[in-house]
C-alpha cells in the first residue's frame, strides 16, 4: 500500500477559475471578503483573478485590487492566471506572488482558448520567464498543462503529448508544472498513471494537480495523485466554474469537501473546516443564480467527525 503526503494544500481557485464562468459579476468588496474569510479560515494559496481584457471576462477586471488587498493578508500567497505576455508584466508590476500560465496539450482547445499553438504558448512561456528575470522579481512561473486527460473539441490528448508539453514548459523557464483535467475526463487509474511518468520528468518540479468534477470523480481522482506524492491541489467553494472554451466542462473539485476528505485522511490542510463551511454558506446570496455543488455543504458535518484546525500551512515559494 502507497503512503500518502503528511499534508496537503488546497488552493482556491474559485474566485477566477469559478467567476470566469458564471454569468453573475460580484462586486470587489464581496470578493475582498471572500479572501479574508478563506484566509481566517486557515487558506493559505488563493488565485485572485487574472490579467485579461476586461472585455472580454469582466468577471475579473479588478484583479490589480484584488492582489493588492490580498497582499496584506501575512503569509498569503496570491496567484493570479496570466494568459500571455502582457498579463504577465501587469502580474509583475502589481506583485503577484505566483504566474499561473495555462498551456493546453489539446491543439484544438489551445486554439480555443489563448488563439495559439501549443508550441507558441511555449515560446510565450520563455518570453514571461525572459521579462520575470530582468525585473529582478521572485514571482514563481508556474505552468498548468490542461486537457491532460482528454478535451471535448478534439477528443483524445495522446499522453506523449502532454508529457512533452510539460518538459517543454520546464525548459522554456517555468518554476513548477501541474497537470489538469479540465474537461472530467479523468479517472484514478489515469491519473495515477500519467502523475506517475510526469513525476519520473519533472521531479519535485510537477507541484500541482487540478480536476474537474463533471462526471463525480474529482475527489478520486485526488486521492491518485496523493498516491503519486502530490500535494497541492486547485479546488473552488462551492464546485463552481469550468472552461468558457471547452464545451461540457462544468464544476471544479469542490474546495470544502475536499478539505474534509483531506482531513479525515489524517493529512493537516491548515483549514478550519467549520469557517470554510460559514464561507460556503454565503454564496447561495453572493451568486443566487448560479448553480452550487458539493456534498458537505447539503448534509453537514457527521456527528462522528473530530473537526479541528491544525496551524495554518505555509506554502514555499519556489
Amino acid at each position: 500500500m502507497k503512503s500518502f503526503p503528511s499534508r496537503a494544500i488546497v488552493r482556491e481557485v474559485g474566485l477566477r477559475d469559478g467567476l470566469q464562468s458564471i454569468r453573475t459579476i460580484l462586486p470587489t468588496a464581496r470578493k475582498c471578503e471572500w479572501i479574508r474569510r478563506a484566509y481566517e479560515a486557515g487558506q493559505r494559496e488563493i488565485e485572485v483573478g487574472s490579467f485579461v481584457p476586461a472585455r472580454l471576462m469582466p468577471q475579473l477586471a479588478d484583479t490589480a485590487e484584488l492582489v493588492a488587498y490580498a497582499k496584506g493578508l501575512p503569509g498569503l500567497v496570491v496567484s493570479v492566471l496570466v494568459p500571455n505576455l502582457k498579463g504577465a508584466e501587469r502580474a509583475l508590476e502589481v506583485g503577484a506572488h505566483a504566474l499561473l500560465v495555462p498551456l493546453s496539450a489539446s491543439h484544438a482547445h489551445s486554439l480555443a482558448n489563448l488563439r495559439r499553438t501549443p508550441d507558441e504558448v511555449i515560446a510565450e512561456i520563455a518570453r514571461i520567464r525572459s521579462a520575470r528575470d530582468v525585473s529582478g522579481s521572485r514571482t514563481r512561473i508556474e505552468v498548468g498543462v490542461s486537457t491532460a486527460f482528454g478535451c471535448t473539441i478534439q477528443g483524445e490528448v495522446p499522453q506523449q503529448e502532454v508529457l512533452r508539453c510539460m518538459q517543454a514548459a520546464l525548459d522554456a523557464g517555468a518554476d513548477q508544472v501541474g497537470l489538469a483535467d479540465t474537461v472530467g475526463y479523468a479517472g484514478p487509474g489515469a491519473v495515477r498513471a500519467l502523475f506517475e511518468k510526469a513525476r519520473s520528468i519533472a521531479g519535485q518540479a510537477l507541484a500541482c494537480a487540478h480536476f474537474h468534477d463533471t462526471r463525480g470523480l474529482a475527489l478520486a481522482n485526488v486521492h491518485a495523485a496523493l498516491e503519486t506524492g502530490i500535494e497541492r491541489f486547485d479546488a473552488s467553494l462551492g464546485g463552481i466554474g469550468g472552461c468558457p472554451h471547452a464545451p461540457g466542462a462544468s464544476g471544479n473539485a469542490s474546495s470544502e469537501d475536499l478539505v474534509f476528505m483531506l482531513e479525515e485522511m489524517g493529512l493537516q490542510t491548515g483549514i478550519d473546516i467549520e469557517r470554510l463551511l460559514a464561507l460556503r454558506a454565503q454564496l447561495p446570496a453572493w451568486l443566487p443564480d448560479e448553480t452550487l455543488h458539493g456534498a458537505l455543504a447539503r448534509a453537514g458535518l457527521p456527528k462522528t467527525s473530530a473537526t479541528r484546525m491544525s496551524a495554518p500551512l505555509a506554502s514555499e515559494i519556489q
